[in-house]
């Protein structure tokens, strides 16, 4: 489950987090090496600088997607060449980072700023938090009074990735999704086969799994699930018109693929009779929900919405 959702995160960033087109983006490598502009120096060789572009580093996405940028933190910057004082310095982004996410409304409580780090700062935290090294231009060369549990190599990547993974899926939640607006949605009441059935309020505090702007798509699934069950598969010669149904998750209530093609039918009913109608409307068995998922791939296709989304 998890795999499936890092692969979805990365794939949406890619194609949709840059200013100037696409940008393939990994997790969490990409983005640890991402974070600004690095100044390093190898002891063995001369000194290098490796620069990146300025419009692909993490910062200038954010920056993109936010509109403005997080206080104090330049989207292109130079790190110190001490390796301590670059942990540092690089903890300390973190820190603003998520802290400025969580001011946003980011469910971020999880993840510590040394989680978000490279392998080998890592290790440098945890040397200077063990008192094993100390942190040059530091009066305690420690980044906290709490113990700390040091990771092992691989539980570290593990974590790292997971936290990454949820850093991006938040920041989607706190800046594209209120893109959305309420008022391109009408009022599911409006429609009269949904006046019986339980509404889903907007109001911020209604929900503690759901955003008020989750909450607002979840609305128009149900309206436009409840519009088009009965146009698109009215002459379905597998099941009939679905039943209706109230939708109030993005897992479970998605499974069958019926509700996302009600969707898709709503902004493109020529696949109607090319693909939908072909859907099983009440599917029992494993084979004839992936014969569904594969309808519903084929018509993304179609449309040349190319989201690389899997059976």
């Amino acid at each position: 489950f998890f795999q499936k959702t890092l692969t979805a995160v990365k794939t949406w960033f890619t194609l949709f987090g840059w200013s100037k087109g696409q940008n393939p983006i990994s997790v969490p490598c990409s983005l640890r090496r991402d974070v600004c502009i690095v100044q390093l120096t190898v002891a063995q060789e001369n000194n290098f600088k490796r620069k990146l572009d300025k419009e692909k580093g993490f910062y200038e996405m954010l920056l993109h997607l936010n509109g403005q940028p997080i206080p104090g933190i330049a989207a292109s910057q130079s790190l110190p060449v001490d390796p301590v004082e670059r942990m540092f310095q690089l903890h300390w982004q973190h820190s603003e980072l998520l802290s400025f996410l969580k001011s946003q409304g980011a469910y971020l409580s999880h993840v510590m700023p040394e989680f978000l780090l490279a392998p080998e700062d890592y290790k440098i935290w945890a040397e200077v938090n063990a008192g094993l090294r100390k942190g040059s231009m530091r009066s305690s060369g420690k980044l906290s009074g709490k113990r700390i549990f040091v990771l092992e190599d691989s539980t570290f990547e593990t974590l790292s990735k997971r936290a990454w993974t949820d850093v991006l899926l938040q920041i989607y939640k706190v800046f594209v999704l209120p893109l959305v607006s309420s008022r391109s949605v009408p009022d599911p009441s409006s429609l009269e086969s949904l006046q019986n059935m339980p509404g889903i309020k907007t109001e911020p505090l209604c929900s503690n799994i759901y955003s008020r702007y989750e909450r607002i798509v979840l609305i128009w699934l149900n309206k436009n699930y409840e519009k088009n069950r009965k146009i698109v598969w009215k002459d379905s010669q597998r099941g009939g018109i679905p039943p209706m149904r109230w939708i109030v998750n993005f897992d479970r209530d998605l499974l069958d693929g019926l509700v996302l093609a009600a969707q898709i039918a709503a902004y493109c009913p020529y696949l109607i009779p090319t693909h939908f109608i072909k859907m099983y409307t009440d599917p029992r068995t494993h084979e004839q929900f992936v014969h569904n998922s594969l309808i519903l791939v084929k018509a993304l296709h179609a449309v040349s919405l190319g989201i690389d989304i899997k059976v």
